[in-house]
């Protein structure tokens, strides 16, 4: 069977989303809600100002084990274990020989032999692939808790893992259920996620429901995560795009001796980028979008990755990537849909900007 005709898979929470009144939609081979009857915008307000619950079950898990593990991750992989330590977590990347990111992972270093290497959706049998392993992704749910209110909401439900530190990770039990649970997320605010039994998600997810979480689905987990300028795989990360072209030299290990696609990035840093991936911020609140061309005054022409509308400034908001003389404060026209949009290249994370009264946000 094709990859593209095989039937869309569910998550263990599948039902509890339905009975809520979910907008469901593809992503990564999955059915996924998109938002609930509340609205993204709603659900992403709920998130900066309190605490939102997502289902992220669509990301994969693979699982490496024994002897031969941490050697195989090192060889792979540009960041560098040996930077933290069991119980906790690393942003990593997953390069071709050429440099460019396969995928954008987080490795959860469980215990001294054990890893749960969290690929993006639609990437885990490519993950497999490089890595080796077992592929657990059916076997759990993952439920991520956001947003300023996180810790306090979760700890009426499970005071252990509110304590969970960002970027450790713990095995934890709950109700006689051992769990995973990791200080990572993908919004730009505090919180955890939390890898359950697939048999047991949904009484978590409705406790967190019960204890005041708002339901947040995939329209809010990419908005958030564009508020924040992280980057989403097959946007700002994929084919022909190398860490230091998406500003994130720092997850590549330098002074490690051997990993895949490190000789194509030494040759990339020696010459310097031919790109850069910027933030850029519209005068209103009509927002670029992805591949619309941007036309950086005097500096050359890009284009757009993201583009959207941020609800914590009331204005359009994009990631695109722009010749590297471009600086901060730069004029972008932004053209590709409709009449040009007028944009600033400005420092990331955007929903952190403090905007002057009058500036044009309405």
């Amino acid at each position: 069977m094709d990859k593209d005709d095989a039937p869309l898979r569910h998550s263990p929470l599948d039902a509890e989303h339905r009975a809520l009144g979910a907008r469901m939609t593809e992503f990564g081979g999955f059915e996924m809600p998109l938002q609930y009857p509340t609205g993204t915008v709603a659900e992403h307000l709920s998130c900066r100002r309190g605490v939102a619950v997502f289902d992220v079950s669509h990301l994969g898990t693979v699982r490496l084990t024994g002897a031969g593990a941490l050697e195989r991750l090192q060889q792979a992989l540009s960041n560098d274990l040996g930077r933290i330590a069991p119980g906790r977590a690393q942003y990593t990347h997953l390069l071709g020989e050429d440099g460019s990111v396969l995928d954008d992972l987080i490795v959860w270093w469980v215990a001294p032999s054990w890893f749960e290497v969290m690929p993006n959706a639609s990437n885990t049998e490519r993950v497999l692939a490089a890595l080796g392993g077992a592929d657990v992704t059916s076997t759990r749910a993952v439920i991520a808790v956001q947003g300023p209110s996180a810790r306090a909401t979760l700890a009426s439900v499970w005071p252990e893992a509110a304590a969970v530190g960002r970027f450790a990770v713990a095995e934890l039990e709950h109700d006689g259920v051992r769990s995973l649970v990791a200080g990572t997320g993908y919004t730009g605010e505090d919180g955890v996620e939390i890898a359950v039994p697939a048999e047991r998600a949904a009484p978590l997810w409705r406790a967190l429901l019960a204890a005041g979480a708002a339901p947040a689905g995939l329209g809010a987990r990419d908005t958030l995560r564009l508020e924040a300028a992280l980057p989403l795989h097959s946007h700002e990360l994929g084919p022909g795009i190398t860490p230091l072209q998406a500003g994130l030299g720092w997850v590549v290990a330098w002074d490690k001796p051997e990993f895949t696609g490190r000789a194509a990035l030494v040759s990339e840093r020696r010459r310097g980028p031919h790109r850069r991936l910027r933030a850029l911020l519209a005068a209103t609140r009509r927002p670029p979008r992805a591949g619309d061309v941007c036309d950086v005054a005097g500096r050359g022409e890009g284009i757009v990755t993201s583009g959207n509308f941020s609800p914590v400034l009331e204005r359009g908001i994009a990631l695109g990537f722009v010749p590297p003389a471009a600086e901060l404060g730069d004029t972008v026209v932004v053209t590709g849909r409709g009449q040009p949009i007028e944009a600033t290249v400005v420092k990331p994370p955007f929903h952190r900007l403090v905007l002057e009264p009058g500036s044009g946000a309405a």
